[in-house]
């Protein structure tokens, strides 16, 4: 469904804060599997162990039981969750103050102009806010980081575009739920299991606000990671 093509290392270099080296290009809205270099069941075998780095475990609602832990490899941190719709930033047709009770005006990270981000047409996850669970910038997670989100079948790459609650975890913007086929309203949507987030470390598109940039990177840092020694 996706072509393939090659760019330069400088190119790359553009896109994301990664070495100098030969990627395919992504296609605008790209990230699902298919023509994909690495696939949904790729990432997942890649995951199956969990060596947890949280100190102790997060609640994927308020009131619910804390059960998921943040689980640490070499290159990634990941976890398996629900996923909650994040409707906040720019205000559009899909989300505003009508659209979802919840909505804020504004994103943790924003774009290099410095305006919130688009949850309707960016993927994005949300983290959970430093806290004595976990802090995602002592296990090199920052805002444009690239991650890889994954659920039945199909892989969805994303940037870090949001916090959350400290102690709540399972969150992705309006645009990746409905990139993934999960309902993306924010009163009714998002999906309750089975949604696993791959989040590389110490990755960093230029321009948090291009999808194009983070499939690009998204695609070599997935290679790399289904590649690399469990560590």
């Amino acid at each position: 469904m996706l072509v393939l093509s090659v760019v330069s290392g400088a190119a790359l270099l553009a896109a994301a804060a990664l070495p100098a080296t030969a990627l395919p290009a992504a296609v605008a809205g790209g990230g699902e599997t298919g023509a994909d270099p690495v696939s949904a069941a790729d990432l997942l075998a890649r995951v199956k162990t969990c060596t947890p780095i949280s100190h102790g475990k997060y609640r994927m609602d308020q009131g619910g039981p804390a059960k998921v832990a943040v689980c640490g490899t070499k290159g990634a941190v990941f976890w398996e969750a629900d996923m909650d719709i994040d409707c906040d930033g720019r205000v559009t047709a899909a989300c505003s103050r009508e659209t979802d009770p919840s909505f804020l005006p504004d994103t943790a990270f924003q774009t290099s102009g410095g305006k919130p981000l688009d949850s309707a047409r960016l993927p994005y996850v949300v983290v959970p806010g430093p806290g004595p669970l976990w802090n995602h910038t002592e296990s090199g997670i920052a805002g444009g980081g690239v991650a890889a989100v994954v659920y039945r079948g199909k892989v969805q790459y994303a940037v870090v575009g949001d916090t959350g609650p400290t102690g709540i975890i399972g969150e992705a913007s309006y645009a990746a739920a409905e990139a993934l086929g999960i309902d993306p309203d924010p009163k009714t949507g998002g999906t309750a299991s089975g949604v696993t987030y791959i989040l590389f470390k110490n990755s960093r598109v230029s321009s948090i606000e291009s999808h194009e940039a983070a499939v690009t990177a998204g695609r070599e840092l997935a290679r790399k990671f289904v590649a690399e020694e469990r560590t």
